[in-house]
C-alpha cells in the first residue's frame, strides 16, 4: 500500500499536478503563450488517455507490475527530459510521454487494491494510495518555490523537473522491488474479509446489457467528478487575486492548504464508502463539493472561502477512491481493469471538457463565479446519479467469482 502510494504521488503528483507550480517560470523562460501552456496541459490528458484507452490490453500483455514499472519509467525519463527543453514542441511531445506513462501506470496500481484487499478494507485501501496526490501537491507547492528562490526562476524550474523526474525514477525502483501481483505469490490471501450479506451474482440473460449499464452510470458520474474538480483546481487562485484581491502568496497558501486537506480525503471516504456503500459516500462527497463551489460562488466574507477551500480538499480524491473500490465489488476481479480503465475515460473527458467550458463561461460573463455555479449544478446531478447507484448485491449486472 505504501508502493502504491509513492507510485500515485509520482505518476499523477508530480507528472499533472506540480505543472501549475512549474508553468509560470517555464512560460517566461521559453517564451511559451497562454494558448501553448494551455496545450501543454491538454496533451497530457491526451497521452494519460490514450494509455488509459488501451490498459485492459496492457494489463493482460504486461501484468501489473511490469506495466507499473515501465509507466513509471516513462515518466521520470520525459520529466528528465522536459529538464533540458529548449522549446514548445520538445515541452509537448516530452509532457504527452509524461501523460501515457502516468495512465499507465495509475490503472493497474489501483486495480491491484481489489486483489489484495477484500470489500470490507478496498476503500480504505484506495484512499490511502490516492493520498498521494495531495502528497504531492504539498511537496511541490513547498520544493519548487525554494529551488527557483535559490537558483532564480529561468535555472529553478528546469532543476525541479529534474528532481521530480529522479524521485519518480527512484519510487519505480522501489516498485520493482515490492509490488507483487497477487498475494498468493508470496502465500498470503487478500486482507479482510467479504461482507456477508453481499451476496455476488452472475449475470442474467443479457451480461453484455448489464455490464454496459453499470458502467455508464459510473462512468458518468465519474464525468461529472472529472469536470468539476479540475475547474475549482484550474481557477480558484485565479479567482482570488484577480476577482477577489487576494496577493498571490495568500491564494498560494490556499492552494497548499487544499493540498494538505486533500491527503486526507481518500482514505477518510474510503474509510465511510466501507461502512456505509460506495453509494453514500458518492452522495456525501458530491454535496460537500456542491457547497463548495456555492460558497465561492456567492460574495460572502474571507472566512467561507477557507470552508470552501476545506470542503473540496477533504473530498477531491474521494471519487477516484471509491470508484477503484467499486470495481472489485461489481466487477469479477479479472474486468476490473478493463472496467476501471473504461470509466476513468468518461473521467479523463470531463477534465477536458470542463476547464475549456469554464474559461469561455468566465469571458463571456466578465467573472468565475459563473463557472463554479456551473460546476455546483454539475455535481448535484451527480449526487442525484449516485443516489440511483444500486447496490452490488442488489445489481445483476455483478460477476461471479465462480
Amino acid at each position: 500500500m505504501a508502493t502504491g502510494t509513492l507510485t500515485i504521488l509520482a505518476c499523477l503528483g508530480f507528472g499533472r499536478f506540480a505543472l501549475g507550480m512549474l508553468l509560470p517560470a517555464m512560460g517566461s523562460s521559453l517564451g511559451l503563450d497562454y494558448a501553448e501552456m494551455g496545450l501543454i496541459s491538454t496533451l497530457n490528458f491526451v497521452g494519460y488517455l490514450s494509455a488509459v484507452l488501451i490498459s485492459g490490453l496492457l494489463v493482460g500483455y504486461f501484468g501489473e507490475k511490469r506495466l507499473i514499472v515501465l509507466g513509471l519509467l516513462l515518466v521520470g525519463i520525459s520529466m528528465i527530459g522536459v529538464s533540458e527543453a529548449q522549446g514548445f514542441w520538445s515541452v509537448l511531445t516530452l509532457y504527452l510521454i509524461t501523460g501515457f506513462g502516468a495512465g499507465a501506470a495509475n490503472v493497474p496500481i489501483m486495480i491491484l487494491v481489489s486483489h489484495w484487499f477484500s470489500q470490507t478494507l478496498r476503500g480504505r485501501a484506495a484512499g490511502l494510495i490516492t493520498s498521494g496526490s495531495g502528497l504531492a501537491i504539498v511537496i511541490s507547492g513547498w520544493l519548487i518555490p525554494m529551488v527557483n528562490y535559490r537558483l532564480g526562476a529561468d535555472q529553478g524550474w528546469r532543476s525541479s523537473w529534474l528532481i521530480l523526474g529522479a524521485i519518480s525514477i527512484l519510487i519505480m525502483l522501489i516498485a520493482m522491488l515490492f509490488i507483487k501481483n497477487r498475494p498468493q505469490q508470496i502465500g498470503l490471501s487478500a486482507l479482510g474479509s467479504t461482507r456477508s450479506n453481499v451476496a455476488r451474482k452472475s449475470f442474467s440473460d443479457k451480461p453484455q446489457a448489464a455490464s454496459t449499464k453499470i458502467i455508464c452510470h459510473l462512468g458518468s458520474i465519474y464525468f461529472l467528478f472529472g469536470f468539476t474538480y479540475v475547474i475549482y483546481a484550474t481557477f480558484i487562485v485565479t479567482m482570488l487575486v484577480g476577482e477577489r484581491g487576494f496577493s498571490e502568496s495568500l491564494a498560494g497558501e490556499f492552494w497548499m492548504w487544499a493540498g494538505a486537506f486533500s491527503i486526507l480525503s481518500g482514505p477518510l471516504f474510503g474509510s465511510i464508502s466501507d461502512r456505509l456503500g460506495r453509494k453514500w459516500g458518492l452522495v456525501i462527497v458530491f454535496l460537500l463539493h456542491t457547497i463548495a463551489y456555492l460558497l465561492v460562488t456567492l460574495h460572502l466574507p474571507e472566512a467561507f472561502t477557507y470552508l470552501s477551500v476545506f470542503l473540496w480538499g477533504i473530498c477531491v480524491w474521494a471519487a477516484p477512491t471509491i470508484m477503484a473500490a467499486s470495481m472489485g465489488d461489481y466487477f469479477e476481479l479479472k474486468h476490473a481493469a478493463a472496467a476501471f480503465g473504461t470509466i476513468t475515460l468518461f473521467f479523463g473527458a470531463g477534465q477536458i471538457v470542463g476547464p475549456g467550458l469554464a474559461g469561455i463561461l468566465a469571458d463571456w460573463m466578465n467573472s468565475f463565479s459563473w463557472s463554479f455555479a456551473m460546476a455546483a449544478i454539475m455535481t448535484t446531478i451527480a449526487l442525484v446519479l449516485s443516489w440511483r447507484l444500486k447496490r452490488p448485491d442488489a445489481a445483476e449486472h455483478v460477476i461471479s467469482d465462480k
